[in-house]
């Protein structure tokens, strides 16, 4: 009887880690793929339009600002 719920508990506990890892990889991915949108939009508008580097440093502000808000909408469902 013991044994079951040790490993239960075992279970519970690698579970817990494996949602927590799941939580901080996305966070990492997010802040990565809303910065990098936001340079490459940036980029190629920059270069259609002529207006370097201005549309850049816009884009990657924005990107940079969305993955924020993204965080804090994260820790805030947790």
């Amino acid at each position: 009887m013991s044994d079951n719920k040790d490993d239960r508990r075992n279970e519970r506990r690698q579970n817990n880690a494996l949602q927590g890892f799941a939580v901080y990889s996305q966070i990492g991915f997010t802040i990565a793929a809303c910065v990098i949108i936001g340079v490459l939009l940036g980029k190629f508008l920059d270069r259609l339009l002529g207006t370097s580097p201005w549309l850049l440093l816009v884009f990657a502000l924005l990107g940079m600002a969305a993955a924020f808000w993204t965080l804090f909408r994260l820790a805030k469902r947790r």
